[in-house]
């Protein structure tokens, strides 16, 4: 939950839901994969839930105890074995995340540090008595302290062997923001005469399992249907922009759903703003 969502995001609104839903790996495990991503709803990167659904499948009730067998696991990568070895297993690792990454940047003076030169500095500084409790210091003065913007050297505890003190802003060097595309679509939400909607999974890597209306090219408004209104989503790497139709149809059975039913689906941010028009 942590890979892309800020802490106080987390804590608020999904931690202790989903842990109160699936409280054990085995019941995570057993739990049909379309109850984890609506339990995800809200987070993101879906990929993320589904990941941690087929790790549980799994590992069979129990994690792995090892670094290779933890990034065996699917959605685990360097830092996320090496959080779990230091703070369940209390192994001498050190763990790799965004505040760390600028803390180590700063002590070292890096402008551009690699990925291997970070994990380097990191067992470098690493206390190999207590990782649990350095690790935990780390990401505490990365988010306390040693701040993105206007860091408090004079309290930090590492002011006295920190390179890059003079000129933290500099460390590490700051990245050009990329345009991000916008892609205008319109979505067709398709009612029958009993109304219900036609709603489908989605395929693929994008919100992998979520359910979604028919989306076509948004150049061109729809022959038909009463325009509902407008949507607009941010997401990692392009802005939604969509004109909302209202169509009717004279299919049913599978994949049509009651306006009651499709709440309870799991669906994109994009999807329940749609569904927000509907219900009004």
């Amino acid at each position: 939950m942590l890979q892309q969502t800020q802490v106080k995001t987390v804590r608020e609104r999904f931690y202790f839901p989903f842990l109160n839903k699936f409280p054990t790996l085995k019941s995570l495990a057993e739990s049909p994969q379309q109850d984890v991503l609506k339990a995800w709803q809200g987070l993101g990167y879906y990929n993320r839930a589904a990941n941690l659904h087929k790790s549980a499948r799994l590992c069979k009730g129990r994690l792995p105890r090892t670094i290779d067998g933890l990034i065996a696991l699917p959605g685990i990568g360097r830092n996320t074995a090496h959080a779990v070895a230091a703070f369940a297993y209390r192994q001498p690792v050190a763990v790799m995340e965004a505040n760390l990454r600028r803390v180590l940047s700063r002590i070292f003076a890096l402008e551009n540090p690699s990925e291997a030169e970070l994990w380097e500095k990191a067992q470098t500084l690493l206390d190999k008595r207590d990782p649990f409790d350095y690790n935990q210091a780390m990401m505490d003065i990365g988010s306390d302290v040693c701040t993105k913007r206007a860091p408090d050297c004079p309290v930090c505890p590492a002011n006295s062997m920190c390179l890059g003190q003079a000129s933290p802003e500099s460390y590490p060097a700051p990245k050009q923001k990329k345009s991000v595309p916008i892609r205008k679509k319109n979505i067709l939400v398709r009612r029958n005469r009993k109304g219900e909607f036609y709603a489908t999974p989605r395929q693929g890597k994008f919100l992998n399992g979520l359910y979604h209306f028919v989306e076509i090219d948004g150049s061109l408004p729809p022959s038909k249907g009463q325009h509902l209104g407008a949507v607009r989503q941010q997401y990692s790497h392009f802005t939604l922009e969509a004109e909302i139709y209202l169509e009717p149809a004279n299919s049913s059975g599978r994949d049509w759903h009651s306006l009651a039913q499709l709440k309870k689906l799991p669906m994109s941010m994009a999807e329940q703003k749609v569904l927000k028009l509907l219900s009004s």
